[in-house]
């Protein structure tokens, strides 16, 4: 009886051993599965989508946080969207979710990036902090929001031969599908923005933009065949605040053709005139006889008042006051 007792209890322990190491071997299973999901929705929210060409590269990848956590660490991030003629490359990668909650997903990105358009805009951009976190659902990208502290970038325009140098201490953007189109807003907060050679362009100032997209929620999925070409939406607040109430907005509907030239019939709005006029004056002292003409023009619209609304006609690309006056032109994005 006694050699009997002590085989059955043998038989259980090595039951049980067996049963912990099979549960051990299923959940290692099911993390580097996860990992490798991990994976695939972050490279998914960078555009990765071999089918229409476009591919994201996570060099050196390796998987780390065994057993609570999923990370995946990248030496370097790049994509290559052939479709819409768009490169970028990035600095290193640090991505991880909860083993319980493998749809949120944090990541960490590091500069410097280098963004090229076969349009010949290029932007090179490092930054302080880039961090960023995503929810994932079955059809891919639900949402996401990202906050950069310290950016500056260099933008250059070889088609104008413009270059342009923005700094911003803080921004954020929030991206979610919205049905089938895609919710997009920013803010850029304290930025200072310049154009090399000409006089500042503006005192520093805080951008605001909130746009929808429409048709374009899977561009959060990495599964969009065209990306913004050939996209409409509408501008719901695109603005500029210099602080103190003196706002400059532009809302209405957007369009981009197949070359990524703009096209729509905005509104452009101006709280406190005066005190635009006497900020900018004070900024650029050289175009004071300029900015009280242009500031008569907007108040002489609303009867003298301090607040302006004035219609714009873009036309691929062509700026026009009133349909027919032409302001200037915006280069294919």
């Amino acid at each position: 009886m006694a050699a009997s007792s002590r085989s059955g209890v043998s038989a259980k322990i090595w039951a049980l051993a067996a049963a912990i190491v099979l549960a051990i071997a299923v959940y290692t299973g099911g993390w580097f599965y996860a990992a490798a999901a991990l994976k695939a929705n972050t490279l998914a929210l960078l555009g990765k989508q071999k089918e229409n060409n476009v591919s994201a590269e996570c060099a050196d990848a390796t998987y780390r946080g065994y057993p609570f956590r999923i990370g995946l660490f990248c030496s370097k991030v790049s994509i290559d969207d052939r479709a819409n003629g768009i490169s970028a490359v990035f600095g290193p990668l640090r991505s991880a979710a909860q083993v319980y909650q493998p749809s949120h997903i944090v990541w960490e990105l590091d500069g410097p990036s280098e963004v090229r358009t076969s349009h010949g805009l290029s932007v090179s951009s490092q930054w302080q902090t880039l961090q960023s976190s995503l929810v994932t659902a079955s059809g891919g990208v639900e949402r996401s929001s990202t906050v950069i502290g310290g950016l500056t970038s260099a933008i250059l325009s070889s088609q104008t031969g413009q270059a342009f140098d923005l700094k911003v201490e803080h921004a954020e953007t929030h991206l979610r599908q919205n049905g089938p189109d895609l919710d997009a807003a920013m803010t850029l907060r304290n930025t200072d923005l310049t154009a090399k050679g000409l006089p500042p362009l503006l005192p520093r100032f805080t951008a605001i933009a909130d746009i929808t997209l429409a048709g374009k929620a899977e561009l959060l999925e990495g599964r969009d065949e065209t990306g913004l070409y050939g996209s409409t939406g509408q501008i719901r607040q695109l603005g500029i605040d210099l602080g103190d109430g003196e706002i400059l907005s532009i809302s209405g509907p957007v369009s981009v053709d197949a070359q990524g030239r703009l096209s729509g019939k905005l509104r452009l709005e101006v709280e406190k005139i005066g005190a635009w006029r006497d900020r900018l004056k004070t900024s650029f002292p050289q175009l004071g006889r300029t900015i009280d003409t242009a500031s008569s023009m907007l108040s002489a619209l609303t009867g003298g008042g301090d607040r302006a609304t004035l219609d714009l006609t873009l036309n691929r690309g062509k700026i026009l006051v009133g349909g027919f006056i032409p302001l200037g032109e915006i280069p294919p994005i």
